[in-house]
């Protein structure tokens, strides 16, 4: 045998059969078939049907949490007896919590009118509590057919005892499984459904609205594109075509696709706007292209597909509206994007099982949705599936919202409304989402600048509610905390707050936050991550500490009041007792507990904090406090010339001062030396070991980027990813860049490679494709304005 001829036996006797690939769809629920997973939030109600047979596991997701269920048969009455359990008490947590009015209850509420379903005399069997560890599970088997309601009750938090309300985790594991190919189940409707339209896969379905009614596009089983067209009825009848159209749309709203909040219409051909959005848990979807064609299919080679423009066709006919070639639509839960080479690309659906987009007609409408049939990539997860459509009467009320994901496999969260906006929204209809709640961008007459000057030479106010905050309890809370975070926790005083990083193994940071100190086993974390929890629960459940996690952002809302005038306001409207420092003596992060007016006020806790780089403070309160304590500063700060202050304004004021923001002076591939934070890394003085610390040795001695200050010697804004070069080479990159009121220059923070971060080094910011066109800038020295911090200090 010749060598080529051992050479392909050995090939032959090696060779394997091609491997699967293997992907990972964390955003998909990786759950078997007829297993269900719920989130109640801290405070609310789950309503569920449950068959015979089937099983419920109920965990207490961050320890410490209270649970109630109530079962009840198809009588309407309730009977713990359902789940097997003898003994119950009064549902007081579950009646309470439907008590409240926001949209949650509402919803619960109706869904249990909708059963017919009578709480006045339920029972509820109780389960965990104020000692319940992370993850206590306990299991039920239903006995028979009924609806459990199950609640995690929790009333006003107490700001020193941190009793906050956390969420539970709800599973359900069917006794008769659906065979391939059966119904999904669909979320509960919003409101009472004026029509229900199943739009099965690979077809489409025409229907009719009027003004005012709602439209709920649901994606049944996740993973599925849909296209969607409407058309003035009013204008149909004269035989006028008025299809909504994307390059209109653009072209009003400045937008590749509209979104809830002030861009939210889409336009018709003759600039007529025909819907808005009201509501998106997606936020990812395609108005360049049209609707997928025969054309499409033709010249791919799958000549005689099945496609949304002729399925379009069909559905339109009945309403004589003309044939065409390939139907203009907003394609909802399409991933498409355009990249940096101007080329259109596309990727799997973005939308998960029950994900939805709500929007209201401006106009009597007759519109068509499609279950997009394509099958032949990737955009509909290789596996078209069912669209369904609800419509809603013009008297329901829904709030705008997008939605906000803790993580790629969390529900999601729908935008809210901090405690404080109706106050906020008397003077200004200018909001912008910002992690899951709606926040003031900027406000009527005054606008941003002059929101700046009255920060700087004033004082304002800001809602800073959406900051994420997280109860650290226990015996070995300081021993978490210290392993967490880079700053020295056994340095920290009750009473105290320190500025500090949240890094993982690698360095790279996870988040930056303060830590308040409130007693011995008692620390507060105040981050602007949700992930921040939950990566300090992991540590412990990981190092055996004995602590609780437990997340209260929804316990504790907060204003920012920002200024030289910031400290003789609060001293005229905050009563401390005797043993807590009043306003006057507070120091530099430092905080007091104290009440609005006098000893009978709302409670709240006043910190000497802010985001501003002047003197100022943070008052977080519960949320049903907050009209209150608004309005007590809002009226004593009239004589100090008090403003409402945006986040436009905000970015001014922080860039000057050189204060960093997640995804733009850091991220997880940026360490606190890099994010110009190398002060909350003390690693001489803290010999206690934390995460990261050998690689933030590591990085400290070999460092490769520096975090600078750049003033900018020309007039054109420069703006977060612009280049920044010596000659043709890029040696760094802007952070963040802003037009400085008082400097009266344009500044910038960009992250330059070491070798060139000297003050007074010369660079140029690059444009347009970075050669092009370039501004002249040099380092100087960081932050801008006040780098010895006298006006936070004074």
């Amino acid at each position: 045998m010749n060598r080529f001829e051992t050479s392909f036996q050995n090939l032959k006797v090696a060779a394997q059969a091609p491997r699967p690939s293997l992907v990972y769809t964390p955003g998909l629920p990786m759950l078997p078939r007829g297993t269900e997973l719920y989130k109640v939030a801290g405070g609310g109600t789950l309503v569920l049907d449950i068959k015979a047979g089937d099983r419920l596991t109920i965990t207490d997701l961050e320890g410490g949490q209270a649970c109630e269920i109530v079962a009840a048969g198809g009588d309407g009455k309730s009977d713990p007896a359902i789940l097997g359990v003898s003994e119950a008490s009064d549902a007081q947590g579950i009646k309470a919590s439907l008590g409240s009015d926001n949209e949650s209850a509402l919803r619960s509420r109706k869904a249990l009118a909708r059963r017919k379903i009578d709480l006045g005399s339920a029972k509820a069997i109780r389960l965990f509590g104020a000692t319940s560890a992370p993850g206590s599970t306990q299991d039920f088997t239903a006995r028979r057919d009924g609806v459990v309601i199950i609640g995690a009750p929790g009333g006003k938090m107490d700001l020193e005892a941190q009793d906050t309300a956390t969420p539970l985790q709800v599973k359900v594991a069917r006794a008769t499984i659906p065979r391939e190919g059966e119904p999904i189940p669909l979320p509960d409707p919003l409101a009472d459904p004026l029509q229900d339209i199943r739009v099965g896969r690979a077809s489409a379905r025409a229907y009719t609205v009027k003004a005012g009614e709602f439209i709920q596009i649901i994606d049944v089983a996740g993973r599925q594109m849909t296209d969607f067209q409407c058309f003035s009825r009013r204008k149909l009848d004269k035989g006028i075509e008025n299809a909504l159209d994307g390059t209109i749309t653009r072209t009003m709203t400045g937008r590749a696709y509209p979104t809830p909040g002030l861009i939210s219409k889409i336009f018709g051909f003759d600039f007529e706007p025909l819907v808005e959005i009201v509501q998106d848990t997606v936020g990812r979807h395609d108005f360049f292209a049209t609707a997928c064609s025969s054309r499409y299919y033709d010249d791919v080679g799958y000549p005689g597909h099945v496609n949304c423009t002729e399925n379009f066709n069909g559905a339109l006919k009945p309403y004589g509206i003309a044939e065409r070639n390939g139907w203009e639509a907003i394609n909802y839960f399409y991933n498409t994007r355009v990249d940096d080479h101007n080329q259109i690309y596309f990727d799997e659906a973005w939308s998960r099982p029950g994900d939805y987009v709500l929007m209201r007609a401006l106009t009597d409408l007759v519109c068509v949705s499609s279950a997009c049939p394509d099958d032949i990539n990737v955009g509909n997860g290789w596996n078209p599936t069912d669209i369904h459509v609800r419509t809603y009467s013009d008297k329901e009320k829904f709030s705008r919202a997008v939605a906000y994901r803790m993580t790629p496999d969390a529900e999601p969260q729908l935008t809210r409304e901090t405690a404080f906006h109706p106050r906020f929204s008397a003077l200004t209809r200018n909001y912008t989402e910002y992690r899951g709640f709606w926040l003031p961008q900027r406000f009527n007459n005054d606008g941003p600048v002059e929101e700046y000057w009255a920060c700087r030479e004033r004082v304002a106010v800001m809602d800073l509610s959406p900051l994420r905050k997280f109860e650290v309890t226990g015996p070995d809370a300081e021993a978490l905390m210290q392993y967490c975070v880079t700053r020295d926790m056994r340095k920290l005083s009750p009473g105290q707050v320190v500025y500090t990083a949240m890094c993982y193994e690698h360095g790279g940071m996870i988040d930056d936050g303060t830590v308040f100190r409130l007693a011995q086993n008692n620390f507060r974390w105040i981050g602007g991550d949700d992930y921040s929890g939950i990566w300090l629960r992991e540590q412990a459940e990981k190092m055996g500490f004995k602590a609780w996690v437990r997340s209260s952002t929804d316990q504790l809302h907060n204003i920012a009041v920002q200024g030289p005038k910031s400290r003789d306001l609060l001293k005229e409207i905050v009563w401390t007792p005797p043993a807590q420092p009043e306003i006057g003596e507070l120091e530099w992060f430092r905080f007091t507990v104290g009440r609005i007016g006098g000893f009978e006020g709302v409670p709240i806790v006043v910190s000497r904090t802010g985001y501003t780089g002047e003197l100022g403070y943070e008052i977080f309160c519960h949320p049903k406090d907050a009209l209150t304590v608004f309005d007590a500063v809002w009226e004593a700060g009239q004589k100090y010339g008090l403003a409402p202050l945006g986040l436009e304004a905000l970015d001014m004021l922080r860039i000057e001062a050189g204060l960093i923001f997640a995804h733009y002076e850091f991220s997880d591939q940026t360490d606190p030396f890099e994010a110009g934070i190398g002060f909350t890394v003390p690693l001489k003085t803290k010999t206690d070991d934390f995460i990261g610390k050998a690689a933030l040795i590591e990085r400290k001695e070999h460092p490769r980027h520096k975090l600078v200050g750049l003033d900018i010697d020309a007039n054109e804004a420069v703006g977060h990813g612009d280049c920044v070069h010596i000659g043709r080479a890029q040696i760094g990159t802007v952070t963040s860049g802003t037009r400085s009121p008082i400097l009266k220059k344009n500044i910038a923070l960009a992250r330059i490679d070491v070798t060139h971060a000297e003050i007074g080094t010369e660079v140029e910011v690059g444009k347009l494709d970075g050669h092009q066109k370039r501004l002249p800038a040099r380092i100087v020295r960081f932050a801008h304005y006040d780098p010895d911090k006298t006006k936070p200090r004074s």
